[in-house]
């Protein structure tokens, strides 16, 4: 039942008093507090397509664990956790560097074509944005490391502490070429994207490394979209 209150709250918010869908253009010049618009859907776990770690219970204690949401939109989603500490095995990226972190993937063709929206812990605690592109590559084999572009924001604010047994929020979405994404309902990062991001087409997901966490609530994009060629693992979704 708290699994679907928060849900129904994070759904809530994205939508407006009269269900329209807002674009970038109708946000003022200066507005710095800008509010979702975008409308969520509840994802429940078991349905998510696990590609890499496991979820057991609703917990990720993997140190790399990233899922998808098939069947929906990209364009914005909301995740919900509680941060248990350091996973017990450490990873480090493909590129060498040790990190921790939690964040939403949007508009995911797949692993090598997709928007990251990042809470890093390491080295300095922030929220960046990057578009990683490969034209023709799929699959970890095909890009590695390849590909990423770091967005330079319009507005940014430190996030807040991502503190050990604390429940955040973090929620972010795509109108047009824009990108906002917010911690608490608290707005940390505004930036126009790349021309390249128009093209991306694909679900929206999450994304974590070397934190052990409680998924308390996910919602993504409610439109429909079709299903991506993406290689699940069922058996990485467990009750238990």
């Amino acid at each position: 039942m708290q699994w679907m209150r928060s849900v129904v709250m994070l759904a809530i918010a994205g939508a407006g008093c009269d269900g329209r869908v807002a674009s970038a253009r109708d946000r003022p010049p200066g507005d710095a507090e800008a509010r979702p618009r975008l409308t969520l859907a509840p994802i429940p776990p078991a349905s998510l397509c696990v590609t890499k770690g496991t979820l057991a219970g609703g917990r990720v204690v993997a140190p790399s664990f990233r899922a998808v949401a098939q069947g929906h939109a990209g364009d914005a989603a909301a995740i919900s956790v509680i941060v248990r500490g350091a996973t017990a095995e450490q990873r480090t990226l493909d590129s060498g560097q040790l990190r921790r972190q939690l964040g939403l993937k949007l508009r995911a063709d797949n692993g090598c074509n997709l928007v990251y929206v990042m809470w890093r812990l390491d080295p300095t605690a922030k929220v960046e944005v990057s578009v990683k592109h490969n034209a023709g590559a799929r699959t970890a084999e095909d890009c590695g490391t390849r590909g990423y572009a770091k967005v330079k924001p319009a507005f940014a604010a430190a996030p807040p502490p991502l503190q050990d047994g604390t429940a955040h929020e973090l929620r972010a979405e795509i109108e047009g070429d824009e990108l906002v994404a917010w911690i608490d309902e608290r707005m940390v990062w505004r930036g126009a994207l790349p021309a390249v991001a128009a093209g991306l087409s694909g679900p929206a997901g999450i994304r974590s490394d070397n934190l052990e966490l409680e998924l308390a609530a996910l919602a993504v994009d409610a439109r429909a979209a079709r299903v991506t060629e993406t290689r699940c693992h069922p058996e990485a979704v467990s009750a238990d």
